[in-house]
Order: C-alpha cells, then structure tokens, then sequence
C-alpha cells in the first residue's frame, strides 16, 4: 500500500532474513547475556501479543487489554530471562530527562508511572515447540528461539547494518525518532532500551507514540462488517484527499475515527472549495490576462511549520496552510483582480502565483500528488487552467 498512498521507504526489513536479521540479533543477544539467565516460568500467555501478563496487568474480565474475549493460555515452560529490574533507574532518568524523548507527554508520563512500579525480569524465549521452530535461535542453546519481541525490535539495527556493516550502521544509528502505536509502547519505551543499554549500545532519541482510530465510533471488527479497505478508498477517492483526512481530522498523539460522512464533509469544504477553488480562480485570471510571471525556485517552509512537524503535530500544520489558505481567498475578495488592469493586475496576480507556490511546497509532505500538480501548473512563465484538483464529491 506505500505506492498507492505515495509513501516511500530504503529498507524493508524482514525478521525472517537469515542473512543480515538472524546473525544480528544472535549478536545482541550475547552482547546482553550477562543481564539473561535461564529459569523455570508458569503464566499467562496471549497469543495475539505473543507475551505473558500477569493478572494485574489483564482487564476486568482478566483478558489482555488489547485482545479482549480472547483466552489467555496458561503456560508453564522454562525459558531465558532478561534481568529488566537491573536498568529501572537507567530508564527513568533516560526518560525523565527526555535523553530518550516520549512524544506526546502524557504517553512518556505513562511510561515513567510504570517504571515506579516493581519491574518483574521479562521471557525473552521460547520452546521450539511453542515457536514452532521460527524464529532466530538462540546462541548455544538448540531448543529455544528468541522471543518475537526481543528480535524484532532488533529489525530497527539489523536493517541498517548492525553485526553485518558496521560501517553502514555507525552512519544511520541511533535512529531519530521510532513511530509506533499506543498498543506496542512498553516494548519500545521499557525493553527495547533496556536490551540497548544491557549491550551498550545507543539508544533511539526519541520515540512518536500514535493512538488508534475507530470507525463510525465503533472499534472495527469483521463481526460488526465495518472494516474499511484501504485500497477501496484510494481507488474511490484518492490517496491526497485520504491523507488529508488522517493528517487533519485525527489528532495524531491521540485516537480517532473515520466516517465517510465527515471524509466528504471535510473533501468538499476543505479540499473542493479551499484549496482546489483558489487554484482554480487564480489560474483563470492569470489565463484570462495573459499575464507571464518570473520562474524561480520556491522553499519557504514557515517556522510554524516547522515546529509543528519536529512535535509531530501534523494536524496543527495543516491547520496552519488552511489559514494561509483562506487568508489569500479573503485578499482576493478584497483586491478583487478581476476588476484590475494593467501593471496593478500584473503585480496583484504574480503576488498570488508566488503563495501558491509556497502553499504548494509546504503541502509537499501531506499532499505529495497534489502539490506537485500545483508546481507543475504554477511553474510559470504563463499559467494555464487545468481540471479541478478535487471536483466536488456529492
């Protein structure tokens, strides 16, 4: 789905790469074993997190809070654990310090209630039988394989080099910033830089902690039949106007929910009567008066914006273009250039030109289709009318 969304990647990193991920991970498990040891364990295991809980830690019905109605396996094997308590104060001064950034700040408040707490040394193996041998094998020890979550959190080294490149992974780690959902937190923000910090190894500087979105106010489901198909909204809408509606209507440090409803209500007013109705109305003027204007290079990115984008508040960016937006709409209703002549149209409409482009290259994040069509038809030096960027949706 990353082409049909216009997003792009340089690695994608499988945990089942033999070459590069399973030599890797065999090498991050023995620069920590000093912090792992062996031990018999009975307890609670959830299938679908592939972790055990113990009752404290499950909901009111004692099922894991994010598998409800699933049941728990009760599970008793012996396995290799990871000595967590021997890193607790590490991670609260780490975090509490923003050395290793939790965005937004209630998500790193979280974090920091449950490191106060007592930590328990954590599983980080599993029986063959219970992997049924997948997974990396553990260095020396032919009847367990790593536990998925202390290998996978490893993709984020082996990907770029790590026991396999070391000239690769000095220049791309430590990562800036991990994106991750709410659901996955504790494994990113509590074990993953316990493991880093047991290796000696850098930790990533920040991690962006995202919520999750319902649908019509309800939690999708294949029972209650409104799981939505990303490939059929693409194909229906677009992918720039299913951006804008992730990026804009949902909060993204928070959950949110989608309904087509308001997608439409948010397309027409938004998209079909702000952005794509000043495209429009600016390229027939320019049309109309003939008028040529000066090709320059356009990288404005107002500070604003900026700052927006390094707290992750993508919303609050868009927010901020709409107002540039509607402001150069309310100029033109002002100025009203289609009464103009001469070298005041002239200098009126290259004003215009000049914004838009601006708009167009502060959109190049959220819109990359879009604003590309706004540079290519606002490029200069003549400017000609095109069809509607968003025709109206009814």
């Amino acid at each position: 789905m990353t082409k049909e969304l216009g997003c792009q990647f340089d690695i994608w990193q499988k945990g089942s790469d033999q070459t590069h991920h399973f030599p890797s991970s065999q090498k991050l498990w023995d620069l920590c074993k000093n912090d792992i040891y062996k031990k018999s364990y009975e307890g609670l295991y959830c299938v679908g997190c592939e972790t055990f809980y113990t009752t404290e830690e499950l909901n009111e019905n004692g099922e894991c809070v994010e598998h409800p109605g699933k049941k728990l396996d009760k599970v008793s094997e012996e396995n290799y654990f990871f000595r967590l308590s021997n890193f607790q104060k590490q991670l609260i001064d780490l975090i509490s310090s923003d050395s290793l950034k939790i965005i937004p700040d209630f998500r790193k408040n979280e974090v920091l209630s449950f490191l106060k707490q007592p930590l328990q040394d954590i599983s980080i193996s599993r029986t063959n039988a219970r992997a049924k041998n997948w997974g990396v094998p553990v260095p020396g020890d032919d009847t367990q394989r790593m536990y998925v979550w202390f290998d996978a959190l490893n993709i984020y080294q082996s990907g770029v080099g790590f026991g396999w490149d070391e000239e690769k992974y000095s220049k791309w780690w430590p990562a800036d910033v991990h994106v991750i959902g709410k659901g996955i937190i504790r494994f990113h923000a509590v074990y993953w830089p316990a493991f880093l910090l047991s290796a000696k190894l850098s930790l990533p500087k920040s991690l962006f902690v995202h919520g999750y979105f319902t649908v019509n106010g309800q939690k999708m489901s294949k029972t209650l039949g409104n799981v939505i198909d990303p490939f059929e909204l693409i194909k229906k809408y677009g992918a720039d106007p299913l951006r804008y509606y992730f990026l804009r209507e949902i909060p993204s440090t928070s959950d949110g929910d989608f309904s087509e409803r308001r997608f439409k209500e948010l397309y027409n007013a938004d998209l079909a009567n702000g952005l794509g109705n000043l495209v429009a109305r600016v390229a027939k003027l320019c049309e109309t008066n003939n008028i040529t204007v000066p090709v320059k290079q356009y990288k404005r990115i107002p500070t604003e914006i900026d700052e927006h984008l390094k707290e992750f508040q993508f919303e609050k960016a868009l927010e901020f273009i709409w107002v540039e937006i509607t402001t150069l709409d309310h100029r033109i209703e002002k100025e009203k250039p289609w009464n103009l002549t001469g070298k005041v149209l002239q200098e009126v409409l290259i004003f215009l030109v000049d914004q838009i482009n601006n708009i167009a290259i502060e959109l190049q994040p959220f819109l990359p289709e879009t604003a590309q069509k706004i540079l290519s038809q606002f490029k200069g030096p003549t400017i000609k009318t095109q069809s509607a960027l968003f025709p109206r949706l009814t």
